[in-house]
């Protein structure tokens, strides 16, 4: 690769042991090329690869990574804007500089090539860069105009041997190189395209190239670090699908065809004989309670095996419990020796970020990269993979081609990112070989929205139950009442409620808005004699809440039943295989109202009666702040109304598929200037804008640069604000940090060893069982808990794992911002 000697990549800090430039550069360009081969771009995706870390052979960066400084990072270049303003060695500008200098003069499709190309490099450290910013500049065109004594260029590639220039200046002068790129992106476009939508997809396109580079960088790096890693990693090499085709069809072989089940074997029967459909969009519309969970993994399972597809990704709601889905499974698909531990690694659960945004070289090692065959996430971490800032979201993305994606309960989409989302999933189905399920009871309008070229086609041949509305008549297992008042329930009107009713139903779950109210309501229901009572939320680990839930489920069991009452926020509504006599739901939008409904007389037990779901307004709850859940419960209280007025136009069921639609409509249309994920002048775009145009055209940014720039257009053929988009996108959601809490004694071990265990291998193993011990907070959480003593302390010094001290965690309530002891403070 380089003339007579070879460079410094990386040194390991445990042994200064040498990681080569030349084999890093090497093995980089293979698996980047493997991972771009996805999309057809095999060719480009290793040039990416051998060209990365060029820059890493200047005199400068040699001097500095034999540094103290450069043993402990040596690839943090933190280069952020076209000055050069951090003080550490540039070695990420020199290679995108010299593809801009050989292609972009030679015409306006080699100018686009450059900038694709170039733009994955000069992003590889930092996370994509602005073409064009806010404020009108054009930091892309500066970078690559950047002075030869900080990019040091000419040096660096006057060492590259005469082999290896030939062999990339072969590359790029070759038109097959450059117009398989070109043909690449020229294939995104479809009739229904806007200029906007294309260019949108043009960024989509861009972003799984660097996704492809920034994950093979990260794992050769990961490898040399720790050697025992590479014994943890799949590399894409997965058991045969057939086998696990054969271990569900063993457990399907157990459940009974009689009365309900006979309607979910149906449904099961009908997802499997959708498998050998080609690959596409299609919507999975299912009732609450119609075992939708194991009909889409055998649908997944079917027609990845036919389709010979990498992984089945389930992507579940942030507020859910991953962790019951993952277990149900685990069992199906996963072997255990006699000793009841599992054999296999088929099952990867990732719902919690334990490192910090901004990692170090040794958190990239331990950092989570989709590399399973069935993958358990949840709409954040996907969402950030597509949409997120820095490196360690965008190197998943490209684990989301030829993939069967199912989005569960794909109603809790945020509103805002419905734009940005839809043209993630057409982006995926028609150029990446995947095949995307949106799987719910309560299919959102998203074939429905404007402009019509930001929607989903969706018709008839797409929907895998051919007869949905029927299905609906026959799952019908509650009545709704609707109970909501002038002037709202109190605290002690809903603990009389919940009292009275778990003596007629022997069982009552009580479904609230904020974690708050559930505290409040458990609070009041503990004091009802003769009653188990339970309280569920975010605050409490995944391995908290399945306990609690293991336990509620031994009070129902028809065998032994025990009166229970269980408070839980919204997360129990989706995908949770429990059944209740009767239901009480805070007033909300009527989709969750129908999901708190398929948790009543589930399994039809109570045939031939139906179970009770009783909605409320609550006079003390405070959603003000919680936008989804007040304009959802707006729109409810509206349908109320009219069901009242005319329940025959809305199916004689307040949660029919005909309200449902209804409150779509209503929804909707008041959110329908939102779906763009609009941006304020408090954002980082420093000014009013949606993400969908700084992704896209970014206009404003451009006619910025216009007025600064004598009415001149921008020459650059993209001109999207990535990095402005990607952290405006983090900031406005919100991006939650996961912390390890020590709930009992597994996950006070857990700590205890994350605390103490130095070898990568080991911590890379534990970081993946602390998902089921982690709780995720919102940064003004994270911050009051920061502020106080001990309260939230550091695995290990620059670890960036978070462990919560046990004075702050309630067996009752999960993590406190106030010291507790078994919660006695509250019962005083």
């Amino acid at each position: 690769m380089f003339q007579n000697v070879d460079y410094i990549a990386h040194r390991r800090e445990k042994d200064c042991e040498v990681h080569w430039l030349s084999h890093h550069l090497e093995a980089v360009s293979t698996l980047s090329g493997e991972f771009a081969s996805k999309v057809n771009m095999k060719e480009q995706g290793e040039l990416l690869g051998l060209l990365h870390d060029v820059g890493k052979a200047s005199q400068e960066f040699q001097q500095y990574i034999k540094s103290a400084v450069g043993l402990i990072d040596p690839d943090e270049d933190d280069y952020v804007d076209a000055e050069g303003k951090k003080g550490k060695i540039d070695h990420s500008t020199a290679s995108a500089q010299w593809i801009y200098k050989n292609l972009a003069d030679e015409g306006t499709e080699e100018r686009f090539v450059a900038q694709v190309l170039s733009t994955c490099l000069a992003s590889h450290h930092s996370g994509l860069i602005d073409c064009i910013t806010p404020d009108g500049k054009d930091t892309y065109s500066k970078r690559m105009h950047q002075q030869e004594e900080k990019t040091h260029i000419d040096a660096v590639f006057k060492k590259l041997s005469d082999q290896a220039k030939e062999y990339i200046r072969n590359r790029l002068q070759s038109k097959d190189f450059t117009q398989t790129l070109i043909e690449r992106f020229k294939s995104l476009r479809t009739n229904d395209d806007s200029k906007e939508t294309l260019c949108f997809k043009y960024g989509l396109m861009l972003r799984f190239l660097f996704s492809c580079l920034i994950d093979a960088d990260r794992l050769d790096t990961a490898d040399f670090e720790e050697q025992a890693l590479k014994k943890l990693r799949h590399y894409g090499n997965y058991m045969d699908w057939k086998v696990l085709i054969s271990r569900l069809n063993k457990k399907l072989d157990e459940f009974d065809s009689t009365g309900i089940n006979a309607i979910r074997q149906k449904i099961s029967q009908a997802c499997y004989g959708f498998a050998d459909r080609r690959k596409g969009l299609y919507q999975l519309t299912v009732p609450t309670g119609g075992g939708k969970t194991f009909a889409s993994l055998r649908f997944a399972l079917h027609h990845a095996d036919k389709h010979k597809m990498d992984r089945i990704v389930y992507v579940l709601p942030y507020t859910t419990i991953i962790d019951q889905n993952a277990d149900e499974i685990r069992k199906v698909l996963e072997e255990r020796d006699k000793n009841g531990n599992f054999l296999d690694s088929i099952i990867l659960e990732h719902h919690s970020n334990l490192l910090p945004d901004k990692e170090t070289a040794r958190q990239k090692v331990l950092s989570e990269n989709w590399d399973a065959p069935v993958v358990l996430t949840t709409n954040v971490q996907v969402l950030e993979a597509l949409f997120g800032s820095g490196t360690r979201g965008p190197r998943r993305m490209h684990q989301l081609a030829n993939a069967v994606i199912i989005f569960d309960e794909v109603q809790t989409l945020p509103v805002k990112c419905v734009q940005l989302f839809n043209m993630a999933v057409n982006f995926f189905v028609n150029n990446c070989g995947s095949t995307i399920v949106l799987c719910t009871a309560t299919q959102p309008l998203l074939d429905k929205i404007e402009p019509k070229s930001r929607t989903l086609t969706i018709t008839s041949e797409q929907q895998m139950i051919p007869n949905a509305r029927q299905l609906f008549d026959d799952l019908k297992r509650v009545e709704v009442y609707d109970k909501t008042k002038t002037g709202g329930w109190n605290n002690d009107e809903i603990k009389e409620l919940a009292s009275k009713k778990v003596v007629e139903a022997g069982s009552v779950l009580v479904v609230v808005n904020t974690k708050t109210s559930a505290r409040e309501i458990y609070q009041q229901c503990k004091q009802i004699d003769n009653v188990e009572t339970y309280h569920l939320s975010t605050y409490m680990c995944p391995a908290h809440r399945l306990d609690v839930l293991n336990q509620v489920k031994k009070c129902l069991d028809p065998k032994n039943p025990k009166p229970v009452i269980c408070v839980s926020t919204q997360l129990i509504e989706a995908g949770v295989d429990i059944s209740f006599g009767s239901v009480i739901r805070f007033v909300a939008g009527l989709d969750s109202i129908a999901q708190a409904a398929g948790r009543c007389n589930r399994h039809n037990e109570l045939y031939p009666k139906r179970g009770e779901v009783f909605i409320i307004n609550p006079a003390e709850e405070n959603i003000n702040r919680l936008e989804d859940i007040r304009i959802g419960k707006e729109k409810t209280e509206r349908l109320l109304g009219e069901f009242k007025d005319n329940p025959a136009r809305l199916g004689n069921d307040m949660i029919s598929p005909e309200a449902m639609e209804q409150y779509y409509q209503y929804y909707f249309y008041q959110r329908k200037d939102e779906m763009n994920y609009p941006v304020t002048a408090n954002s980082p775009v420093g000014q009013e804008d949606n993400l969908f145009n700084l992704l896209s055209v970014n206009s404003l940014s451009v006619a910025e640069y216009r007025r600064i720039n004598n009415d001149k257009y921008p020459s650059i053929p993209l001109k999207q604000a990535f990095m402005t988009a990607a952290k405006s996108f983090q900031a406005i959601e919100s991006i939650t940090r996961g912390i390890v809490v020590p709930y009992g004694q597994e996950g006070k071990e857990i700590i205890s060893k994350l605390c103490s265990v130095q070898e990568l291998e080991k911590q890379y193993k534990l970081i993946r069982q602390a998902q089921r011990y982690s709780v995720n907070v919102f940064p003004d959480v994270l911050k009051r808990l920061q502020e106080k003593e001990k309260a939230v302390y550091e695995a290990q010094k620059g670890s960036g794992i978070l462990c919560l001290d046990e004075q702050y965690y309630s067996d009752e309530f999960g993590l406190s911002e106030k010291p507790v002891r078994n919660m006695d403070f509250l019962n005083a």
